[in-house]
């Protein structure tokens, strides 16, 4: 039993954000208790060994930055190793590489110089702002509005429409414009999904990180804070708290709304099943989102080949209810409106930090949530 430690720190969450508070915290002189209702640390970057593979049990995950600080930090727990996210999009068994570049331009058209891409694409934005402006209809007032103007029909039938209303579980005619403020579109044959200086994969892992971030600190897994939040909130002087904003305060304002993702895990007797880490399934017809290969963010070359078998992982987003993992914030008016009324509870509060995706209502990728706990006092 714990009860009779008392601790700097109870940081409630062991995935990134608190387990990498956990680190600085510990570097700073500070004892921590990490706690996590799960049954292992890591949070969503959990990964399992199957098959001599290292899966991504909570969807996929590339470390990915242009800040040489974080970069530095993160690899000073694990070196990270070269992975480069390139995925495809696969419309009715017709494959196009991700983000919109030449290679899809001639894949779609077959474009050959960027001046016949940038025709074809402004020929198609300029029918899209026509039709608007006959409609009597000045800006863009949903998703689909936006997408015709910024890319044209064919790109936006193709790539986004089927996949995005998978992922939202509305129409794009129904979705804010904002969710696609721009499309970047690439005049070179480069299908390096991020424009940031660094990115990768631990090698080894995510475990490998989680595990150089804690080493050290105390960890308790499969401990519920609100089970006997009394009781733990005793333990330390501060707490550090990653989980949802809204549970924290009681639901006092009502519950906040989240998109969440399914999984459907499958070995497969071949040693490479689609030759690529990510392909989006972007037709409406196709239930699932996308199919992650777990092997191709650690294995290149022929090294996919020596090991025999292969693990996928499809990908079904849906609506989140009570009892599931919440992913993603649904940024809407309504949404933002109650979570800037919990924002303002969490601001008077002196002795609890609230950081992460859930207890700030915000989606973020890896390197934020480490460039922001580095900023954080300790």
């Amino acid at each position: 039993m714990t009860n009779h430690k008392h601790y700097d720190y109870l940081i409630v969450g062991a995935g990134l954000f608190g387990s990498t508070f956990a680190y600085k915290a510990r570097q700073a002189g500070r004892r921590c208790l990490v706690i996590d209702k799960r049954g292992h640390a890591g949070g969503n970057l959990y990964c399992e060994r199957v098959e001599g593979i290292n899966v991504h049990k909570y969807g996929a995950h590339i470390f990915h930055t242009s800040n040489r600080e974080v970069w530095r930090f993160v690899n000073s727990i694990v070196e990270f190793n070269r992975y480069t996210n390139s995925p495809v999009a696969n419309y009715k068994g017709r494959l196009y590489n991700l983000p919109f570049n030449m290679n899809t331009f001639y894949q779609m058209w077959g474009a050959a110089t960027p001046q016949e891409a940038l025709a074809a694409i402004e020929g198609q934005r300029r029918e899209a702002v026509e039709a608007m402006q006959k409609a009597g209809i000045d800006e863009p007032r949903n998703m689909e509005e936006q997408a015709l103007c910024l890319v044209g029909r064919d790109i936006y039938e193709r790539l986004i429409k089927g996949y995005t209303e998978k992922q939202w579980g509305r129409k794009c005619s129904e979705l804010p414009a904002f969710i696609i403020k721009r499309l970047p579109v690439r005049l070179t044959f480069d299908n390096n999904y991020f424009n940031d200086a660094y990115q990768g994969i631990p090698i080894g892992g995510y475990n490998r990180l989680t595990d150089g971030l804690l080493c050290g600190t105390e960890v308790i897994t499969g401990a519920d804070f609100f089970a006997d939040r009394e009781h733990w909130e005793g333990m330390a002087d501060r707490i550090v708290f990653t989980g949802k904003i809204d549970e924290y305060f009681g639901y006092r304002f009502g519950k906040l709304e989240y998109r969440t993702v399914g999984f459907e895990q499958e070995v497969i007797d071949t040693p490479n099943y689609q030759g690529n880490a990510v392909v989006n399934y972007t037709d409406a017809g196709v239930p699932f989102t996308r199919v992650i290969e777990h092997k191709h963010f650690e294995m290149f070359g022929d090294e996919v080949y020596q090991c025999p078998k292969t693990v996928i992982s499809r990908e079904y987003s849906t609506e989140w209810r009570d009892g599931m993992e919440p992913y993603y914030p649904i940024n809407d008016s309504r949404n933002n409106g109650i979570y800037l009324q919990y924002k303002a509870l969490a601001d008077a509060q002196r002795h609890t930090i609230f950081g992460g995706r859930l207890a700030e209502y915000k989606y973020y990728d890896m390197a934020p949530i480490v460039e922001r706990v580095l900023a954080t006092e300790v």
